[in-house]
């Protein structure tokens, strides 16, 4: 099976009211593994561990009551929350970068930070971490604690300077200069299925081009420090 065997809104959960009824619902899944909550909640049990992140979001959704589905927005969008699963190695670091989302390639020119989707999204996140050792089957694969966030002004002016940076690179159609290396906590990475799938987009001259579609990740030294911030 894949993650797309996981329909987010197929328990019906309602979306929840406050951010307390939110971390009490995500609390009450530490601990437990992928497999158990799946047959507890009568979905599709996990796969082959090269789906495992997809598969734990979709579940996460399901059990949490997420609503915003494919939409680009925060994923409860009562609250304006985005949920974020977080692998994280058996010495418990982030295993790697958290995609937030899709980069635009043309059209976003005159974007301000404050009005961007990168922004809507980091304003506060519910980071829910699993396990991912590669020795553990997907479904043994348990919840960690929950972490509810909001960026500091230090975070927010160093996201936000990594943003400005990378942008005007992807508006100035610059995109050789658009590797992983730039960006301090943000970057942006190739996110396609293979080097065949080009989208439409603009060079440095103005002219119609075609480029690899691109994503906006924060690095895992930076979801790091989030999740050594919090109290124990």
């Amino acid at each position: 099976m894949t993650d797309r065997d996981i329909n987010p809104g197929a328990l019906q959960v309602p979306p929840p009211d406050t951010e307390a009824a939110l971390l009490t619902r995500a609390m009450a899944l530490v601990g437990q593994p992928l497999g158990v909550l799946a047959a507890q909640a009568g979905l599709p049990q996990p796969g082959a561990p090269r789906h495992a992140k997809g598969y734990a979001g979709r579940l996460l959704e399901c059990l949490l009551g997420a609503d915003a589905g494919s939409r680009p927005v925060p994923d409860f969008t009562r609250l304006g929350v985005e949920l974020k699963s977080i692998p994280l190695t058996s010495a418990g670091m982030p295993a790697e970068s958290t995609f937030l989302c899709v980069a635009p390639l043309k059209g976003a020119s005159g974007l301000r930070w404050d009005e961007s989707p990168v922004w809507h999204k980091l304003r506060r996140v519910l980071w829910v971490p699993v396990e991912a050792d590669p020795t553990l089957p997907l479904a043994a694969r348990r919840i960690g604690w929950p972490v509810l966030w909001t960026p500091d002004a230090d975070d927010t002016r160093v996201l936000r300077a990594d943003w400005e940076e990378l942008m005007e690179l992807l508006t100035t159609g610059n995109y050789a200069q658009l590797d992983a290396r730039v960006g301090q906590y943000l970057q942006i990475r190739p996110k396609a299925a293979n080097a065949r799938a080009l989208a439409p987009s603009f060079d440095a001259t103005g002219e119609p081009a075609s480029t690899l579609p691109r994503g906006f990740y924060l690095r895992a030294r930076f979801t790091r420090r989030i999740l050594a911030r919090q109290p124990s």
